[in-house]
């Protein structure tokens, strides 16, 4: 028997925010999505949605890809031995974050360090959180720490067996440049994206990566250039601003300083485009549900950038510098979506306005591959409108 397809309309939306930094802000108030793809975005009065199995009617608020977390430290299913705590990422999608990629499984206790042990826990990462999404949330894990020792056909198996990121290059036995350039070239010949740590050390075995190893390795993303913790001097930062190609990102457990200075050098060199968010938590200071957010009002209310075009940072460019489905608003792409609205009391004429002045919005839903994840946020201000349910979807 044939698996009913599922639809699910959006309807009478305030504002629709595309995740794609060249446009930001599209035509619409309408969106339908088909087995957790996106199937039509436009004006209600154009679309077929007699057929709806849910309809939400989202009152006017905004909405808005869901939010991609580029640098997170999961270790298995929604618990963190860092802080002993639970239920981390289900708070985080209450902070309007449906996507999360790992950069390593380092806060593992008696993480295996010998070339046997990392593959295999790489591998059992994967396989757990493609198994298993917390409330629903993606979380691209098993992202091994490289060692020395290892070799080009350690790199093969790897992505023979699905894992598709490094872990942050420099958390583990490799710290040098020529090394580390030769392993993450076996990485990128076989499909898996690369990371390194930038800055000083952040746990005990880290160690200092420079601009000099960050530029020498060549590594797909420059893992938080403001530092996690600690930044590079200001020179550093600029010179990588400067001569890197790929992703420059910034982390909400960095220096802000340093985030800013990123950010700025990033706009004058006209590549706001490289720029992509996430937390690094958990982590020394704890998990932070509403990291990514308070990056947006951050970047946005102090780096001169429209709030419209941060959101870009924790969507549509993450999506794209790490070959996701998710974070743009595009038919056949998945149909995740956050619902935000100026929270109440906020300053400011509208959602924009409000999060540009450096205010926090709130979340009314989430929405993953079609199907409502999460109501009003238990962790957001109160917005001011909420969506609601107008049709509920059938019980299966």
């Amino acid at each position: 028997m044939s698996k009913k397809t599922e639809i699910t309309v959006i309807r009478n939306i305030g504002r629709l925010l595309s995740g794609k930094i060249e446009e930001p802000i599209i035509d619409g108030d309408c969106i339908v999505s088909i087995d957790g793809k996106i199937a039509a975005i436009g004006l209600e009065n154009d679309l077929e949605i007699e057929e709806a199995d849910c309809i939400v009617d989202a009152n006017g608020v905004t909405v808005a890809p869901g939010l991609i977390d580029s640098h997170v430290h999961p270790v298995v299913g929604d618990y963190t031995p860092r802080q002993q705590q639970l239920h981390w990422i289900d708070s985080t999608l209450n902070g309007g974050v449906t996507t999360m990629i790992s950069a390593g499984e380092v806060h593992m206790p008696g993480r295996p360090k010998d070339i046997i042990g990392l593959k295999a826990m790489a591998i059992a990462a994967q396989r757990w959180y493609e198994n298993f999404r917390p409330s629903g949330v993606k979380v691209h894990a098993g992202a091994p720490v490289i060692e020395h020792g290892m070799e080009e056909q350690d790199f093969k198996d790897l992505a023979d067996a699905g894992v598709k990121f490094l872990g942050e290059v420099g958390l583990g036995s490799v710290k040098d440049g020529p090394t580390a350039k030769k392993m993450v070239d076996y990485a990128r010949k076989y499909g898996i994206q690369s990371t390194i740590h930038t800055g000083g050390p952040s746990i005990p075995g880290s160690g200092l990566i420079d601009k000099d190893v960050v530029l020498e390795a060549d590594t797909d993303v420059v893992g938080h250039i403001n530092g996690g913790h600690s930044a590079l001097p200001d020179d550093q930062i600029i010179c990588l601003c400067e001569s890197c190609r790929n992703s420059l990102e910034i982390v909400h457990n960095g220096n802000e300083r340093a985030a800013l200075l990123a950010l700025n050098t990033a706009r004058e060199l006209n590549k706001l485009d490289q720029i992509i968010l996430g937390t690094d938590g958990p982590a020394g200071s704890g998990a932070q549900p509403l990291g990514i957010l308070r990056m947006i009002a951050m970047l946005s209310s102090l780096g001169n950038v429209d709030a419209e075009t941060a959101f870009c940072f924790a969507t549509g460019n993450t999506s794209r510098q790490r070959k996701l489905d998710t974070g743009i608003l595009e038919v056949g792409l998945a149909a995740d979506f956050v619902f935000l609205d100026q929270a109440q009391h906020a300053p400011g004429k509208n959602l924009l306005e409000s999060v540009q002045q450096g205010n926090l919005p709130g979340v009314g839903m989430t929405i993953i591959d079609g199907v409502i994840r999460s109501r009003r946020s238990r962790n957001t201000p109160p917005a001011q409108r909420l969506p609601e349910v107008i049709k509920h979807p059938p019980q299966v």
